[in-house]
């Protein structure tokens, strides 16, 4: 699995469009896509693969997400 290209999404968003960092950290995948003109024609997440997601990455006890 390849990872996510952090710096290069950071470029694009806050220099290329100009977005101030906390708007970019506001901003989900595919909206960062849409705005820099690569919507992958892909529809959206779909009940399989949330449910696929969710058994990749479980919740553990306890723990809250701030996300």
């Amino acid at each position: 699995m390849a990872g996510i290209d952090w710096a290069g999404l950071m470029r694009a968003g806050i220099h290329g469009l100009r977005l101030l960092p906390e708007d970019f950290w506001r901003l989900s995948p595919m909206e960062l896509m849409l705005m820099l003109g690569r919507e992958s024609g892909q529809a959206p997440l779909g009940r399989a693969r949330l449910d696929e997601l969710a058994r990749a990455f479980p919740d553990r006890d306890g723990e809250i997400s701030n996300g």
